[in-house]
């Protein structure tokens, strides 16, 4: 038994912050059907690996679904649209309010076809009428945040190459989403949840934008030196790169006994975080000094037995090969059509100790489910193919 048995999903999103919400609520047991546009998405080919051209990003966020392949722009296609709807609990979304109104999937319509529906659609920037037909990407969630400007350098800011805002809104609509549904159970009536990129960055922001409306302090980027506190960097070892994060005046102790110079404790300069931030420069250099004499398994050990945060700066073979990630178990290695080797899914990020999540289906090809479950909804199979011949389904 799952937390999740016998609710149904429709998921109407494309490439992160829609699909990842619905795998996430199908890997802790909802059944979760993917509409495909009968001649395919584009989100399929994203870094693509196998075969058939589908992309390493489809295969993470659409794992534990069937898919369908259906034009809902046609009469036809809205009619089984909406029987679908009509079995479903869940219908997500992430478009632009123009949109989800110009195909019938807004909140006001869908209610009329289920009262009790739930409605999960993100967007760019919010609900607002000023912004609300506003399109984004993962990047600019994170630029308009503020993030990507103090990443980087003053003269280039660098953004996050892993799309942080995407998922992490995914997150927040799963977590929406599980809210609508537990509140359902005593009102019986459904409503709209809702999150946008913009909403999301600026909440993984949001200690420098208090920080800055507080003291009009105008931070300024420094790379991967943090200004608040030191030493915090990636620093070069004989065979490879490191992070490390030293915060609050135990562990500055701690590490200032690491490497030999506790004298640093009583200097005025360093005498909290502030301070330390802003002398992270010397800091930092001398930390730098510290791990040229150290590999990068020697400097991690002596980190970790100071009970000082740090890590290996991985490549993506790094992370694949790295044995203390591996017992960690978080991957799902699954066989998928067209790749010759298996691939890893990552695992829901929430742990439960009775229900756990787990991944039991691969990430479904476009339209692989089409006839089955038009069958569920009582096509019979002659009608399909007709379907099929004009166009309704893929």
């Amino acid at each position: 038994m799952k937390v999740l048995d016998g609710i149904k999903v429709l998921d109407l999103g494309r490439y992160i912050a829609g699909p990842y919400c619905a795998a996430l609520l199908g890997d802790y047991g909802a059944d979760v059907l993917r509409v495909d546009r009968p001649n395919g998405d584009d989100d399929r080919s994203i870094l693509p690996i196998s075969e058939q051209g589908e992309g390493a990003q489809f295969l993470q966020v659409n794992r534990n679904k069937r898919s369908i392949a259906l034009n809902i722009n046609s009469v036809e296609g809205k009619k089984i649209l909406y029987k679908l709807v009509q079995r479903s609990d869940i219908v997500i979304a992430n478009m632009p309010a123009k949109a989800l109104k110009k195909l019938g999937i807004d909140y006001e319509s869908l209610i009329k076809v289920k009262d009790d529906i739930i409605l999960t659609a993100s967007s760019a920037f919010g609900i607002d009428p000023m912004v609300q037909d506003r399109v984004a990407f993962d990047g600019v969630g994170q630029a308009v945040s503020g993030a990507v400007y103090l990443a980087g350098f003053p003269e280039q800011p660098i953004k996050a190459m892993v799309p942080m805002v995407d998922y992490s809104t995914a997150i927040s609509c799963a977590l929406g989403t599980m809210m609508a549904l537990y509140e359902r159970k005593s009102s019986g009536t459904g409503q709209e949840v809702g999150a946008s990129l913009l909403q999301t960055g600026l909440t993984l922001s949001s200690a420098s934008l208090i920080e800055e409306a507080a003291l009009k302090i105008n931070r300024q980027a420094t790379g991967n030196r943090a200004a608040q506190y030191a030493p915090s960097d990636i620093f070069k070892v004989k065979d490879g790169w490191i992070i490390t994060q030293v915060i609050g005046s135990d562990m500055f102790t701690r590490w200032a006994d690491l490497i030999g110079r506790p004298e640093l404790v009583h200097d005025q300069r360093f005498i909290n975080d502030l301070k330390r931030g802003e002398n992270g420069e010397i800091l930092c250099s001398l930390m730098s000094e510290w791990c040229k004499a150290f590999t990068r398994s020697e400097a991690l050990d002596k980190l970790e037995k100071a009970r000082i945060p740090a890590g290996p700066v991985n490549s993506p073979r790094d992370v694949l090969n790295d044995p203390f990630i591996r017992v960690t178990k978080p991957f799902e290695w699954i066989k998928h059509p067209g790749v010759n080797n298996k691939i890893p899914i990552v695992k829901a990020p929430v742990f439960l100790s009775r229900t756990p999540a787990s991944i039991d289906l691969r990430p479904p090809q476009h339209g692989e489910h089409t006839d089955k479950v038009m069958q569920e909804l009582g096509y019979m199979q002659a009608d399909i193919n007709y379907l099929k011949a004009i166009g309704v389904l893929g």
